[in-house]
Order: C-alpha cells, then sequence, then structure tokens
C-alpha cells in the first residue's frame, strides 16, 4: 500500500479529538487520567496528534507542505502505540495508524536527509550485526550457559523459543530468557533456539518506516521457522510477538506454525498442571499492559483505503472488528493471579485502553524526552494504585520503568511476570 491510498480518510477527520482521549467516559474513573495520546499530553499541540498527523500527509499529497525537519520532528513524535486508531474507531472507520505508519514509510523513503541518527545506527546495526544492539551474533547464546536448551540449527523440537535482541543480548535483561528457559524445562516442554542464528524480528525497522529492510527480514524469518517443522513460535518479547503475530502474516510466505507470547505459553502449562505455582510471593503489584502484546498484536486486516457506497451517496469501509480488542489481555493476570500471595490492583488505563510507557515507535532512542514525561505518567497512575511493584512483559517496557523509576527518585520497583512465576514454582 502507499499513503495515498489512505487519502480519503485523511480527509474524512472531523478533527472531533477523540484521538486524544479514553473514549468510553464509563471506563473512565478520573479526568486525571483520562488522556491517551502521549504526544499530545506532552506538547498540547493540535499537529502532534493522529488528527493534526493526517492533516500533515494530507497537505504532503496536495503539495502544500515538503518534508522538513519540522515535520519529521512531529512525524516521529509518536510512539505508535495505537491508542488513537482504537479510540477513533469507537464511531468511526478511519484507519489513523495505517496512514501514521504508511506516513513515515513514506518519509523513510523520500526524505533520507533528514532522518533521526538514532533510527540510522539500529537499521544498521539489524543489517550489520542481525540484531539492534550492535553485537556479535555468538554472544546471542551467553544467556543460556549452563542450560538444558536444545539448538535448533542441529536437533528437532516441537517449540522454536525467539528469544529476541534484547532478552539475548541486554546484560540486564537476560535473567528473563533464563527463567523461562527453566520454567519450560521445569514443565517438560520441548522446545530449543536457533542461538547465533537467531535474526532481529524486525519490529525497530517496521516502526520507523524502512519496509524495504522489514520485509527482508520477515521472510527470511517465516522461512526459517517453517523449515524447522516447529508446531510454535513462542517469544518473550512484546515487541518481536507484536509484530511477528499481527504484521508477518501480511507479508506473504505462507507461516505453518502459531506464535504465542511466553506469557500465553506459561498460562496453559499452569493450566494443564504442568507447572503449579505454590510457594506464597507476598506482593501487591499492579500490571501494566504493553502496547505490542495488547493493541498491536491484533491480527485485523485494515480496510487499505478501499470503500464502497451505500444508496450510491453513503461510503462504507468493511471492517470487521476493532483493532486492539483481541490483544493479550487476560493471560498474563491469570498468571499472575495464579501465585499464592499476590494482591493485584489495576490501574484505571487498561488493557486495551492501557497507556503506553512511552518507549516504543523509535522515541526511547530519538526523543527520549518525551520516552520520560511518558513513563513518569504511568509510574504516577501505578502509584495511585497503591501498589509496590509495577509487572509487565516487555523489555521494552520495563527497561524505561526502570529509567523513569531512578529519574523520580520512585519507591515503585519493576519486575516481568516470570520473575514472580518462576518464585512460586517448585
Amino acid at each position: 500500500m502507499a499513503l495515498a491510498d489512505y487519502k480519503k480518510d485523511m480527509m474524512r477527520c472531523v478533527r472531533c479529538s477523540t484521538c486524544k482521549f479514553i473514549p468510553i467516559p464509563s471506563l473512565l474513573k478520573s479526568w486525571r487520567f483520562a488522556q491517551g495520546c502521549p504526544a499530545i499530553a506532552k506538547h498540547n499541540f493540535h499537529s502532534f496528534s493522529a488528527s493534526g498527523k493526517l492533516i500533515m500527509a494530507l497537505s504532503l499529497l496536495e503539495g502544500r507542505i515538503e518534508y522538513s525537519p519540522k515535520v519529521m520532528e512531529i512525524l516521529y513524535n509518536c510512539t505508535l502505540c495505537g491508542m488513537c486508531d482504537l479510540s477513533c474507531k469507537v464511531g468511526t472507520d478511519q484507519e489513523l495508524w495505517e496512514v501514521l505508519h504508511e506516513f513515515r514509510i513514506d518519509a523513510w523513503q523520500k526524505n533520507e536527509k533528514n532522518r533521526f541518527a538514532p533510527h540510522v545506527s539500529i537499521v544498521e546495526s539489524i543489517k550489520s550485526y542481525d540484531n539492534v544492539w550492535q553485537q556479535p551474533r555468538r554472544k546471542r547464546t551467553d544467556w543460556a550457559k549452563g542450560l538444558k536448551v536444545k539448538d535448533l540449527n542441529q536437533e528437532k523440537a516441537e517449540v522454536l523459543y525467539f528469544v529476541g535482541c534484547t532478552y539475548s543480548l541486554d546484560p540486564e535483561m537476560r535473567r528473563v530468557a533464563k527463567n523461562t528457559a527453566i520454567l519450560f524445562n521445569k514443565a517438560g516442554v520441548d522446545f530449543g533456539t536457533l542461538g547465533a542464528n537467531e535474526k532481529c524480528c524486525a519490529s525497530p525497522a517496521f516502526m520507523v518506516g524502512d519496509e524495504e529492510l522489514f520485509q527482508k527480514m520477515a521472510i527470511e524469518n517465516i522461512n526459517t521457522f517453517n523449515q524447522l517443522g516447529v508446531k510454535k513460535v513462542v517469544t518473550s518479547c512484546a515487541g518481536c510477538f507484536g509484530l511477528i503475530k499481527s504484521k508477518y502474516p501480511r507479508v506473504g510466505p505462507e507461516m505453518k506454525f502459531e506464535v504465542q507470547h511466553s506469557i500465553e505459553f506459561l498460562n496453559e502449562l499452569i493450566k494443564e498442571g504442568k507447572l503449579k505455582p505454590s510457594k506464597e510471593v507476598n506482593l501487591s503489584i499492579t500490571y501494566h499492559d504493553p502496547c505490542h502484546l495488547g493493541r498491536m498484536s491484533d491480527t485485523r486486516i485494515p480496510s487499505h483505503g478501499v470503500e464502497h457506497y451505500e444508496l450510491g451517496t453513503m461510503p462504507i469501509k468493511d471492517i470487521p472488528k476493532v483493532m486492539g480488542m483481541n490483544g493479550v489481555y487476560e493471560p498474563p493476570r491469570e498468571v499472575l493471579k495464579s501465585i499464592p500471595g499476590i494482591k493485584l490492583i489495576e490501574m484505571e488505563r487498561r488493557r486495551e485502553y492501557a497507556w503506553c510507557c512511552g518507549s516504543g515507535g523509535g522515541v526511547k532512542s530519538a526523543f527520549p524526552e518525551l520516552a520520560m514525561d511518558t513513563v513518569k505518567e504511568r509510574l504516577e497512575e501505578a502509584r495511585a494504585t497503591g501498589a509496590e511493584t509495577i509487572v509487565s512483559c516487555c523489555p521494552w517496557c520495563e527497561k524505561n520503568f526502570e529509567d523513569g523509576i531512578r529519574d523520580s527518585d520512585s519507591e515503585l520497583k519493576v519486575v516481568d511476570a516470570v520473575d514472580l512465576l518462576i518464585q512460586s514454582v517448585e
């Protein structure tokens, strides 16, 4: 598709500002936590909203403006969290998220001189190292030393554990991959990894608009997974999961495997009695829904701008469902509730309406001040619950929460759901 395919979506925006807020008042407890868009919350200027970006896109298509550093700044001051799209679709059939993403693809292709250096660095790292951290491929196996993990380059298994760049290469995050593998072994799961041959899912390239690199990496990964003959591809990273589950199917090759986040898979193992949380973990927690595990993992098919007319005059799109409604929301909560001693207290903005952590869409690397403001807003919401610890299932969320906690001298702690589960399983 192309940006021009969504011109009618841009023209039909009525500037109602629904994209800026949680759209259903009955879901809200207070006005304090009613906002939905991190960019407009920080900048408080319409151009930074989804509606404002639609105006910019239309102006570009009609030749009223050209790409400039300011256009790029506004376009990329956005985590692409999908909240605006979900809010808009409560009453319309417009494709806000697809427009924003196509806008980035167009900008990446046509405006090379104004690309942001951190984004270019990440893309070049994927091209050179098959990961976002500029690390040698051989280091992908360091987290698994001393563990029983099959090498699927040499052996067969039912499950591919796709570890992801951050969980395999970031020294502070490797514990999540290690704990996950330990739990898989306790449950008797037949699993393995690709080790040094694992490649980036290409989510960072996809989010900044490098469609060519995304397509290349997606096709290579799909073909590799198919050749392995695995029944499931399970990943701990919400970014990897959301992309593989919802965007890989658009690329082309048939996916002959099921895609699950590790928290879904672990929840199944608990329900099957293969894992039994029994030790008490006395902790009051609140759960943060990662955007890529929730809204951005939904496999809905966009309209691509296609419409038909009812009664010869009324333009209608055939959109089967709203993005975000079928994300992964219940499994992590079920896992947490299965742990004796855990007290789960929900934040006001939760599930499909959860406030973004601020790390996604290339924001953490290029606009750290927006990432920090956004995560501090979420931390304030978490503190308002009275919980001691904020729990999530995403490395990018966890890393940004850690930065926000340090910067604000907060007493909150942040952990992955797996960190709590492994404490409880004998």
